[in-house]
This record gives structure tokens, sequence and C-alpha cells, in this order.
């Protein structure tokens, strides 16, 4: 895990002012939200759930503007609590944002900076994440969001370390998530923060959802670049890798078409996608693994030479890294998925012995900005025990897979 100590002891640091309490948990909401993503700390952090030993918090619906919300399927919320309510919150919750090129009230955004200038916890579930980041909260912190909206974010506020790949990070006193489901995980982390496995453990059974989930949003991602890329130079550059993944070239190859230097061609694309280009190279080839090897027949060295890996050993250790399992027990366990009778697209024979599939191994999590050391280092895992009756939101828990946690 990577993540600059020097900020350790100012989040150990950081306590609680005297009129708010950590058991209180306000969600902030905005119309035009989802209402997916809004209900989901309600469920969490709203719902006596004692008798199934989780603790109880007290929940303070706060409205970030004036209402009544308009949300999903054009239904109207009026919340019972303003923004004054949130002077008494141990951890203010931003489910969502509704548009993530719009920018959010600027009494919403002034209330988030007092909470968290009086030791409360803030947290952005998708792109509630846009929030935070419009309040200065996440400037040179590592943050996360939905990988579509990632690129956006990172081009935004340059000054925040956007990772695409992780589930959710905890950078002890802001936390932000990837998109929906990824909200709940992050939500049973901050249960299993306050409160200990066992009850982040109930909760997950309560919510019929696994407690921990492993790998990040890397087999969710797709091709996709942002719009704006179209009219930048850089665009052709970006579509002729994509259709050259079957030969061997490195990101010098890309900044020489782009007649740059490797230092401003890192700079520009980041700019551009929210990610290292070595980084997002080695995101493609394996995407471009993943489909071979659910659409054809092609042996596991194969499919490394039509994806430009220079060996297949350095397929299976990126492909691990990136989907959590070797190729040969991925594509066994996508065929075992498979309507019977069905035959890969390019295929005319049967399908090849089943292979058993292995364990998943969770992915390293490592600052985006960092990202150019993809594939160098080894995956990692390590475990967590929770922590009873903490006065202080601080740095310091270990990482779980698909999320980052600060040192």
């Amino acid at each position: 895990m990577s993540h600059d100590s020097t900020a350790a002891p100012e989040a150990a640091a950081r306590k609680l002012s005297g009129r708010r309490r950590k058991e209180i948990v306000a969600v902030l909401l905005f119309s035009g939200g989802p209402i997916f993503e809004s209900s989901i700390p309600l469920s969490v952090f709203g719902i006596d759930r004692q008798d199934a030993g989780v603790p109880r918090y007290r929940l303070l619906v706060c409205a970030g503007e004036e209402g009544p919300l308009r949300t999903t399927g054009g239904l109207e919320l009026t919340a019972p609590n303003g923004l004054e309510a949130i002077s008494r919150a141990g951890t203010v919750v931003v489910p969502a944002w509704r548009s993530i090129t719009s920018p959010p009230p600027e009494e919403a955004l002034d209330a988030l900076r007092r909470a968290h200038e009086e030791g409360a916890r803030i947290v952005g579930l998708c792109t509630g994440a846009f929030v935070l980041a419009a309040a200065g909260l996440l400037d040179g912190r590592p943050a996360t969001t939905h990988w579509m909206y990632a690129p956006t974010l990172a081009k935004r506020y340059p000054s925040v370390h956007v990772d695409p790949r992780e589930l959710f990070v905890d950078d002890g006193d802001v936390l932000t998530s990837a998109g929906t489901a990824a909200g709940i995980d992050l939500c049973l982390h901050i249960v299993r923060t306050d409160h200990g496995n066992e009850a982040a453990g109930a909760l997950a059974r309560r919510l019929v959802v696994p407690p921990r989930r492993s790998g990040g949003q890397e087999r969710y991602l797709d091709r996709s670049l942002p719009e704006e890329i179209g009219a930048d130079p850089l665009a052709e550059v970006v579509a002729w890798a994509l259709e050259h993944l079957h030969e061997q070239f490195d990101v010098e190859t890309l900044a020489a078409r782009a007649y740059m230097s490797r230092r401003t061609f890192d700079r520009r694309f980041r700019s551009l996608t929210g990610s290292a280009p070595l980084q997002w190279l080695i995101t493609q080839r394996v995407l471009q693994a993943q489909r071979l090897l659910e659409t054809s027949d092609y042996s596991v060295d194969e499919v490394a030479g039509r994806c430009g890996f220079r060996s297949p050993v350095a397929l299976r250790g990126h492909f691990r890294r990136q989907l959590g399992s070797s190729p040969a027990a991925y594509r066994a366990a996508y065929r075992a998925r498979r309507p019977q009778g069905e035959k890969p697209a390019d295929s005319e024979s049967s399908p090849p012995p089943q292979v058993p599939q292995e364990a998943p191994v969770p992915l390293q999590t490592r600052r985006t900005a960092a990202a150019h050391t993809v594939g160098a280092t080894s995956s990692s895992v390590s475990t967590e025990s929770g922590r009873q009756g903490a006065e202080v939101y601080a740095a310091g828990r270990p990482s779980l897979p698909g999320q980052r946690s600060a040192p």
C-alpha cells in the first residue's frame, strides 16, 4: 500500500469538537441524486438492528439545498433537517451528486469544510466524491469514484490522487467509494472500523451481502475514454494503441507517435484519462485477454501473444493482479457459467477440459500517482481487526481487498 506517512500525524491528532458525537451520522441529500445510492447510508445507519448485534447509530437526514428534493423516477423527498444539523454529526455522508459537470451549492460545501475542521469523518459515495473534491477535502489525498467518472474527477481536480481501480479508499478522516454496491462495501467498512468484525458481519448477514469483497473495479472497466479526448491530439495515439494491442510496444512508442517527450506525454495522458499511460496500456491488454479467453479457444500462450504481452508469465501476473485469478481459472469459471452447448464466438471445437478455479488473489492497493510501477510488485493482503470506542477517526487501518486505507 502506498500513502505518504507524513499525513498520518495530522490525521491522528484530529478529534471531534465538543458538540459532535461519533455515533451521529448525517446524510446529505441533494435534488437530482439517484435514490439507490441515497438509500444505502439510510439503510445501514438508520435502522435499529441491535437485536442482531449491530450497534445503533443516530441518523440525521439533511437537505443540502432547498426542497423538495426530486430523485429517480420523479419522486420528491422532504428531508427532516437542514444543513445546520450537520454540526452535531461525527460522520457526514454524501451519497451522490446529481451531475459531475455542475458545482455543488456553496452553503453545503461550507458545511462540509466546517465539519471536517471540527474532526468529523467525511464520506463520499460514488459521485459524492465530486462534492468532497469541490470542497477541497480531497486535495493531496487518494480517492476513488465510479470508474466511468474517474477520468473527469482527475482532470477537474488534478491535486486529487484518483485511483479508478479501488472499491473504496479510506484515508483516515476522508473516505470515498466507487459506484452503487461499493457504497455498501464502504459503509460496512465504517461499521467494522467503529465496532469490529463481528458487528460488520452481523450487518452484512442482515443485508444479505458479503462482509468483504475481493478485487477492485478492474473487472468492470471497459475501453471507454472521456468524451473530451476526441478533440485532443492524443486521441489519434490512443486509437492507434487500441487497434495495435496485439503488437509489442511501450509508452515510449506512444510518446514518439505523439511527438512528445515521455514526461510531457505522461502528464498530458494523465490529465485526459485520469491514469498513467502504462497503467492504462496494461489494463487495455488485460481486457483484451479477458475477451479472447471468453470468446476463443486460443491457448493462454497464444492469448498472451495476441495481446502484446512479452510472455505468458507477464500475462498471468497482470491478469491475476487486475482480475483476481489466473487466465486458465478465469476461462474455466466463465465457461461454467455459460449456457450449455454455447461455443466461443470463433471456435468450432468443443470447450477444453475444465480447469479447477483458483482462489481470487486480491489487488494490491497503490496510489494512482505511482501507477508506472503497475505489475512491478506482487499482490498482498492484510487483515483488519475492529476497534471499540474509538474517539478519533485516524489513519492507520490496514487495507482490505479492493480498498486502500491510510498507513
